[in-house]
């Protein structure tokens, strides 16, 4: 540690705010302060700073320092509690107080909104979380408003006070806050949004934090770029201990400072501080902030604070720390340097200190006692908030199909999206749409004089040229961009229909999904939800398609419990399964198959604006007696050729197009399996560890009795889809597969 920077902050001098003076005005573009680069074998510290500051009144002085000494005997408690094997798992915010506790100060609870990391503990406290609510976390008690016992400590959320739920997956909150700004400034745009929604601040601002080592991460440019961009409101606090993990700072970033990386993005309000001076932090956060509510862009505050305790429990600092160094970090312990200081300039004298450590001390005793007393959440609660409690879409609410009246001229499956975005984005202002292209032309000032892009395969043709660039538009070509986007959105209340261009390129978007869109209202407790839909083109069958255009893996997301998974193989099953899945409260996964986008066999004239399917609801496409055949997406077609095939041999095939993947209609399933005693399970996937996998085991489990032969599976070949047509015919399953297949179940 720089030993110039240690004598320097070792004793801070203050004066008094002049009267009737401000800390707000935010300057236009600070001049460069603060951090020098280095060499990229040194870590970059700060240079030494003014010696005096403003000096905050005494109230406020002595209730940031109480927030801070809070903070830090939270965290010893819990690492006591640790130890006494009372709770599982322990991280602390230690070091990070004085910066944090600054941004509670200067950010309003329950007006603006939060998406902390795991340090974060004494922001949550300043802003109003109480020490008995940490705790709860800490022993997993069902009363805990971060998770109700279903995370880790210190994955900090709180509903009434704006802090939205996170995970542990480093970064992956930064695009949610994007979208979570992103929805305040689209509210603004959408006039009939504001009758529809409320809760928005016309000043409000998105905080976001995260430690140096996550500024490695590719989602952190991601959402810096979009934040400036559309100058949103977000602060990004850039917590810098110089570790992720055993990791120090100029391993992770070329020249060990990431503002420096990041100064030229435009729009981008940059500060530098030393995050373990609260006045100094306080400063800077007014300034940031302020910048923020006057709409001229995000701010991006890069705090050099300390680590003095080990990454979390299951890690030593001793193994990858000398001890010199950490001597030397000893010596910038913000609740330590700032008590001292409250005394050497009067704010309060030695035994005061005391009383307020005294009083802090009892309280979180005593909360720990109530805590550790604390009611565990009942076993049979763990598949509670899987799904919406309160919006079921596999209802009779949401089953129009008897009732159909179809008119018009017959439409392709494309037309029949299309027309039910259109029809729902009529009837819901909160509907916004975005992905890759998904616009007709983002310059507007063309859009008379060109037909227009419309996507890729023109779902989405016209939408923007009805609905405005406010409502469609389009995004970086970043999968994880749109989904995290998406997410944030929708926890403020908007409704995304997005589009990831290709199922090929979900891949970068996984993280996102899994971790974070599927768990988010399990893992909170029904706190915070976020029902959106990912509309994606998927599968082979194009002649050309060759492996990055062709895949078709959906058994990787049928298996992530939170995320319903919609395949539909025709026009008017589209249509009614799309309306669905935007009026649903849950996060879809909407699958359409490219082969079928245009096929004249599954054409459909119009249902109407509100004809809705069901989800879990198959339908039963051919009749038959001798054998069953379970299938989706393009398979349906090729099923029905061979069925047809086969009935020239005598052979009555029963069709079950399963619409649905998550849920599945077992009952379907059952009752074909009883009729016929035989079953073929035909899909795109590859046949090993396929979706089909499930539903033969299932079947060979519990409805073994009724099967007169082994269930069939009927598949992709384990590879990848060629280029070569020859090559994609062999390897994805043809008509004449499944007529092979028939034959060979009906003769066993």
């Amino acid at each position: 540690m720089n030993a110039d920077m240690n004598s320097d902050t070792k004793v801070l001098r203050l004066v008094r705010k002049p009267e009737g003076s401000s800390t707000t005005e935010a300057p236009e573009r600070e001049a460069e302060m603060g951090m020098a680069p280095g060499p990229t074998s040194v870590p970059v510290t700060f240079a030494p700073r003014p010696a005096t500051h403003e000096l905050p009144d005494n109230k406020l002085l002595l209730e940031m320092y109480r927030t801070m000494y809070l903070s830090r005997r939270l965290d010893d408690k819990e690492i006591q509690l640790k130890g006494q094997n009372r709770i599982f798992f322990q991280i602390s915010g230690a070091g990070h107080e004085a910066i944090l506790t600054a941004a509670g100060v200067v950010l309003k609870p329950s007006y603006d909104w939060f998406y902390p990391y795991y340090r974060d503990r004494a922001l949550c406290l300043q802003l109003g979380m109480t020490p008995l609510e940490q705790l709860l976390s800490a022993v997993a008690a069902e009363a805990d408003p971060n998770s109700h016992g279903r995370q880790m400590p210190s994955h900090w959320g709180h509903s009434k006070l704006n802090i939205v739920s996170q995970s542990s997956p480093t970064g992956t909150q930064l695009l949610q806050a994007v979208g979570c700004a992103e929805a305040s400034y689209r509210y603004q745009l959408i006039p009939e949004l504001q009758k529809r929604i409320s809760g928005f601040k016309k000043d409000e601002v998105t905080y976001v934090s995260l430690g140096d080592g996550t500024s490695s991460e590719g989602e952190f440019w991601e959402a810096l770029n979009t934040a400036s961009n559309l100058k949103l409101p977000v602060v990004f606090l850039l917590e810098d201990n110089g570790y992720a993990i055993s990791v120090p700072v100029e391993v992770q970033t070329t020249g060990g400072d990431v503002s420096h990386l990041v100064e030229n993005f435009p729009s981008l309000y940059l500060q530098r501080c030393d995050g373990t001076d609260p006045i100094e932090s306080l400063e800077t956060m007014r300034r940031a902030v302020d910048y923020c509510r006057r709409r001229k862009g995000p701010a991006f505050v890069h705090a050099k604070v300390i680590r003095p305790y080990s990454h979390s429990l299951s890690d030593d600092e001793k193994l990858y720390r000398s001890n010199e160094e950490r001597a030397g970090e000893a010596e910038r312990d913000p609740v330590k340097r700032f008590g001292a200081l409250l005394i050497d300039e009067g704010v309060i004298d030695q035994k005061g200190l005391q009383r307020i450590k005294d009083e802090v001390d009892r309280e979180v005793n005593e909360a720990a006692d109530v805590a550790l007393a604390s009611a565990q959440p009942p076993k049979e609660t763990v598949t509670q908030y899987v799904f919406s409690p309160d919006v079921d879409p596999t209802s009779k609410v949401f089953d129009t199909e008897d009732r159909v009246q179809l008119s018009g001229n017959a439409g392709t499956m494309v037309d029949l999206i299309n027309r039910c975005l259109d029809t729902e984005m009529a009837r819901d202002p909160r509907i916004v749409v975005f992905g890759e292209d998904v616009a007709d032309c983002s310059r507007e000032q063309y859009l008379d004089s060109v037909k227009g892009k419309g996507g890729v395969f023109k779902v989405t043709a016209n939408l923007q040229r009805k609905y405005g660039s406010v409502r469609v538009f389009n995004s970086p070509l970043a999968e994880a961009n749109i989904v995290g986007r998406a997410i944030g959105m929708a926890t403020r209340g908007l409704k995304p229909v997005v589009e990831i261009q290709f199922f090929d390129y979900i891949w970068p978007a996984m993280h996102q999904i899994r971790n974070e869109l599927a768990l988010l209202r399990w893992r909170s407790g029904n706190e915070w939800k976020a029902p959106l839909v990912i509309r994606v083109p998927i599968g082979g069958y194009l002649k050309g398609g060759a492996v990055y255009h062709s895949q078709s893996g959906v058994a990787t997301f049928t298996q992530i419990p939170g995320l319903r998974v919609i395949y539909p193989s025709n026009a008017l099953d589209a249509n009614g399964l799309l309306r669905t899945a935007i009026r649903c409260d849950d996060p879809v996964l909407f699958l359409e198959h490219k082969h079928l986008y245009r096929q004249a066999y599954n054409k459909s004239q119009y249902p109407g604006d509100d004809f809705m399917i069901p989800f879990g609801k198959a339908k039963k496409v051919r009749e038959g007696k001798d054998l069953s055949i379970i299938t989706y997406g393009a398979l349906v077609q090729r099923s029905l050729v061979a069925a047809k095939q086969m009935e020239q041999e005598g052979v009555g095939v029963e069709i079950i197009d399963l619409r649905s993947l998550v849920p599945f209609d077992w009952n379907a399933i059952a009752e074909t399996v009883k009729k016929t005693n035989r079953v073929i399970v035909a899909h795109e996937d590859s046949l090993s560890f396929g979706y089909g996998s499930e539903i033969a085991a299932r079947i060979s489990d519990e409805l073994f009795e009724y099967l007169d032969a082994p269930v069939k599976r009927v598949c992709a070949l384990d590879t990848f889809v060629a280029y070569a047509p020859q090559l994609e015919d062999a390897i994805l399953p043809q008509a004449s597969d499944v007529a092979r297949a028939i034959a060979e179940l009906k003769a066993y």
